[in-house]
C-alpha cells in the first residue's frame, strides 16, 4: 500500500509481560499490562472513487462532484476561524478525475451551497465551463437544500438543472458587507488614524463611517459584478422574465422578480427557467444518463480516505484523525463574514 503520509491507529492488545512489571499493573489492569498494535492506515490527499449506485457491465460512470458549503478559495473553516478544506481546490481535483478517465461519460454537480465569494464562483464556473467544452461530457446540476447566489452561478454552467421542488433556488445579486465600529470606540474615548497613500486606500475600514464618494465607489463594483452574474443567468438559463436594459431597475422598491436578490422554491425557479425540470438526485442522475447515451452507468464519488460512503447522498469527506486539539466550531456562516465581494444568500 502506496502511503502519502503516515497514520498510526493504535489498538491496545493483550501481550504477555515481564513479572515485575506484572506485579505493578495488576491492580490498574486486573492483568497483565497492555501494550499496543500500532497499523499504519493510508492518509493521502489523493481522491479515491467510491460506487454509490451500481450500473450495468461496461455502462461506463457518472461522477458526482460536490458545490457544497461556503464557496471561497481558502479553507472555508479558516476564513471564518476554523479547519477545512479549499473548496476551489477540491473541486477542480474532482473534475480533473472526471476529466482523465475515459469511462466517466457525464457529471453531476451535487449543488448544496448558498454561494460564497464573487471569485470563487465565478471560477468554479469556469472550471465546469472549460470541462465541458474540452471534453464534451455533458454535465447536469442537483439542486439539493440550497442552490443560491454564487451556489447557482456554478450551476449555471450545467447543460441543465434538475431541482427539488422545495429546494432554495435564486438569489442572483452581489452583497458588500463592512461592519462599522467608528461610534462605539468614541464612547470609549478611542480613536484610529490611517496613514495612507491614496484616498480610497482605506475603503471599507471598520474604524470609520464609508464616505458619500467611496459608497459610489463600492456600488460600483457591485453593479459589475451583478452584470456579470445577470449575464451568465441571461446567457445559460431561459429565464422568462426579460433583462432589463438598465440594471438599475432591479433596485427599485417593489420589484420582486427573478434579478431581485430573493430566492424561489425549486418549483417556481422550474416556472421562471431558472431550472428545467423538478426532481431528485436520482433523476439528475438518469437525465445525465440519457445525454450522455449511457444508460446503465453506474455513479461514483470521489472522496477523501475516511470519507463516508454507501450512496449517491453520502458525504464524501471527513476530516482527518487528530489528537491532542481543542476545537471551537462554528457554523459556517454564522458570525460576521470578511470584508469583501459576495455572491451569497445570507438571510
Amino acid at each position: 500500500m502506496r502511503l502519502s503520509s503516515l497514520t498510526m491507529l493504535v489498538r491496545p492488545v493483550v501481550r504477555s509481560c515481564p513479572a515485575a512489571l506484572a506485579a505493578l499493573l495488576l491492580l490498574a489492569f486486573g492483568g497483565c499490562a497492555p501494550s499496543f498494535l500500532v497499523t499504519p492506515v493510508n492518509n493521502t490527499a489523493d481522491l479515491e472513487e467510491q460506487t454509490v449506485q451500481p450500473g450495468g457491465w461496461g455502462g461506463g460512470k457518472i461522477a458526482i462532484v460536490e458545490v457544497e458549503g461556503m464557496l471561497a478559495n481558502a479553507r472555508t473553516g479558516a476564513l471564518l476561524g476554523g479547519p477545512g478544506e479549499n473548496v476551489v481546490s477540491k473541486f477542480a481535483q474532482q473534475l480533473d478525475a472526471a476529466e482523465r478517465d475515459s469511462a466517466v461519460k457525464a457529471v453531476v454537480l451535487r449543488v448544496n451551497s448558498p454561494g460564497g465569494t464573487v471569485t470563487a464562483s465565478d471560477t468554479m464556473y469556469e472550471l465546469v465551463r472549460r470541462f465541458r467544452q474540452k471534453t464534451g461530457k455533458p454535465v447536469v446540476a442537483s439542486t439539493q437544500e440550497v442552490a443560491a447566489s454564487g451556489g447557482y452561478y456554478v450551476a449555471c454552467a450545467a447543460d441543465k438543472i434538475v431541482a427539488q421542488p422545495t429546494s432554495v433556488v435564486g438569489s442572483i445579486g452581489v452583497i458588500f458587507e463592512a461592519i462599522e465600529f467608528q461610534d462605539t470606540l468614541s464612547k470609549l474615548g478611542v480613536t484610529t488614524t490611517a496613514i495612507k497613500s491614496g484616498s480610497l486606500k482605506d475603503l471599507g475600514s471598520p474604524w470609520r463611517h464609508l464616505k458619500g464618494d467611496e459608497r459610489a465607489v463600492m456600488q460600483q463594483m457591485v453593479d459589475e459584478y451583478f452584470a456579470r452574474f445577470v449575464a451568465v443567468v441571461k446567457e445559460r438559463r431561459p429565464v422568462t422574465e426579460p433583462v432589463a436594459a438598465d440594471l438599475n431597475d432591479y433596485k427599485k422598491d417593489g420589484y420582486a422578480g427573478a434579478f431581485s436578490g430573493r430566492v424561489f422554491s425549486g418549483a417556481k425557479a422550474v416556472e421562471l427557467g431558472l431550472a428545467d425540470r423538478t426532481g431528485l438526485l436520482a433523476d439528475a442522475l438518469d437525465e445525465a444518463r440519457r445525454l450522455a447515451n449511457a444508460p446503465k452507468a453506474s455513479a461514483v464519488l470521489y472522496a477523501r480516505p475516511f470519507g463516508d460512503g454507501g450512496s449517491i447522498y453520502a458525504a464524501t469527506s471527513a476530516p482527518a484523525p487528530q489528537a491532542g486539539v481543542v476545537r471551537l466550531a462554528l457554523p459556517e456562516q454564522a458570525g460576521v463574514l470578511p470584508t469583501g465581494f459576495y455572491y451569497l444568500w445570507h438571510p
